[in-house]
């Protein structure tokens, strides 16, 4: 008798007073983690050695904190903005102008102070597609802002606290507001332009700071609260920010 088995990556499952939960295997997890994320829902990462069966087990034993957790992500969700023409929003340079055309494609132009989205008119504004490329639209507004300030940011902190860097990269990260590679190479998320500038300062120092101490751990917290301030009010107050969420 001759035996083949397939091993899955991933796997979705519909449970009961949950909803749908993505269980998915991750080669570099330690441990069986569930995170409740805002437009990403309920997923459990299985490291290599565990069984999905196993993971399946965690999801019904922490199914009072998995509620509370979707709760409180869709009370982020619900602040996600649907973008029409009554909707008023501007980076820090630009202002989001809304515009519809004779034409079947989209496009946007950034000029003079305006993130102009061109939609065809026969669509309806808030079609999902529509939101997607204007969500897009707004992204590459915050890219093109970012790169103007970001790296200069940085330029002066090092200088100001004496550290050393190799370069500034922008990413359109998901989860990370920010990171450190081995090499000091400094990436930072286009999504910053988005928060206060004390904390946009604040994920900077971070990484800088990550020049010098590489992990999180006591040295990491006291270089960062002597050059940021207040360290650990600072990171309380970013975790009330969502990359996804705006």
């Amino acid at each position: 008798m001759y035996t083949t088995s397939l091993r899955l990556t991933s796997v979705n499952l519909q449970i009961d007073g949950i909803g749908k939960v993505l269980i998915e295997r991750i080669d570099k997890a330690k441990r069986l983690t569930i995170s409740v994320r805002p437009l990403k829902g309920v997923r459990v990462a299985v490291p290599p050695h565990i069984s999905f069966e196993k993971a399946e087990q965690l999801i019904y034993t922490k199914a009072d904190w998995i509620k509370e957790n979707q709760a409180l992500m869709q009370q982020h969700e619900e602040k996600v903005t649907v973008y029409d023409h009554s909707t008023e929003f501007s980076t820090r340079h630009h202002t989001l102008r809304l515009l519809t055309h004779a034409q079947y494609t989209m496009r946007s132009v950034l000029q003079d102070g305006y993130i102009n989205v061109f939609y065809p008119a026969h669509k309806n504004v808030r079609d999902v597609s529509i939101q997607k490329f204007i969500r897009k639209s707004i992204e590459e507004a915050y890219r093109h802002e970012a790169k103007e300030h970001l790296p200069q940011r940085v330029a002066y902190f090092a200088k100001k606290f004496g550290f050393t860097y190799n370069n500034v990269f922008i990413k359109n990260a998901k989860s990370r507001w920010g990171s450190c590679s081995e090499t000091n190479n400094i990436n930072l998320n286009l999504h910053l332009m988005r928060l206060p500038e004390a904390l946009c300062d604040y994920v900077i120092l971070h990484e800088l700071a990550h020049t010098v101490e590489k992990n999180h751990g006591p040295g990491f917290w006291t270089l960062l609260d002597k050059i940021s301030g207040n360290a650990r009010d600072l990171d309380k107050k970013l975790k009330a920010f969502r990359i996804s969420v705006y």
